[in-house]
């Protein structure tokens, strides 16, 4: 017979299982971001990122196929967490203004976020170093930017701003590489670009782009708008688009 005790008021040993790996999962994306933030994307070793979360390197590949794949996980990890804070704080600001306070002030923190930005910059750096994986590397970056970073730029207006998907791409590159340089300057030179002055910087250059989304809303028709409907890839799936880096 069936122990429905168990079953109601206990998880059963595969449940168990289950939220032991996500556990492990998350700690060892924890370590990754402090080992890549210290050590730099490509000194960074996966034996150091699994002893940092207490874990084997057994654990590791388990989890992820390569450091790509665990960025790109971390990556993912960033996007979820700002939809999931950003899209009910814009949906409860009726007028367009506060909206876009609000948005400039989210961007505001994220360029004072000192990991993150090490991060993103150490991996656009290691794209750039390996001119073969940069394309595969750029398509999915491109495909995460279309998919998930426009959605709070569209809950600005009333109306969605009818942008094809690489003129929408282009304002999304563009707005991000303006904060990413700000962010990286700040870290830099925080005693001339100091917080304040970076938070005017980051207003003045949403501001700048969103007057010129509302005069640029002729519809275009490429090949990423096909990209736009397949599924983001899953990091499990994503693991046969990436080219395998050498392993430290």
């Amino acid at each position: 017979m069936v122990d429905s005790i168990n079953i109601a008021g206990q998880p059963t040993a595969s449940l168990r299982k289950q939220q032991r790996g996500l556990v492990t999962r998350q700690e060892l994306l924890r370590s990754a971001r402090a080992i890549f933030a210290r050590d730099g994307f490509e000194h960074a070793r996966i034996e150091d990122i699994a002893a940092n979360a207490g874990r084997t390197r057994g654990a590791f590949y388990d989890n992820f196929k390569d450091k790509e794949d665990v960025f790109y996980a971390i990556f993912e990890e960033n996007i979820d967490r700002d939809l999931a804070e950003l899209a009910p704080r814009l949906a409860s600001l009726p007028v367009m203004e506060e909206r876009e306070a609000a948005l400039a002030d989210y961007l505001s923190g994220l360029t004072m976020d000192r990991e993150r930005t090490l991060l993103n910059l150490e991996f656009k750096l290691y794209a750039i170093r390996h001119p073969l994986k940069r394309k595969r590397l750029a398509d999915l970056h491109n495909m995460m930017c279309l998919r998930c970073s426009i959605p709070e730029i569209n809950q600005l207006f009333t109306e969605p701003i009818k942008r094809g998907a690489t003129a929408r791409l282009a304002d999304s590159l563009a707005l991000g590489g303006v904060v990413d340089g700000l962010a990286l300057n700040h870290l830099f030179n925080p005693e001339k670009l100091d917080e304040q002055e970076l938070i005017r910087y980051v207003k003045l250059c949403l501001s700048e782009t969103l007057l010129g989304l509302q005069d640029k809303t002729v519809p275009q028709k490429d090949d990423l708008i096909r990209s736009m409907q397949q599924p983001l890839p899953h990091p499990a799936s994503r693991r046969d688009t990436l080219e395998s880096s050498p392993q430290n």
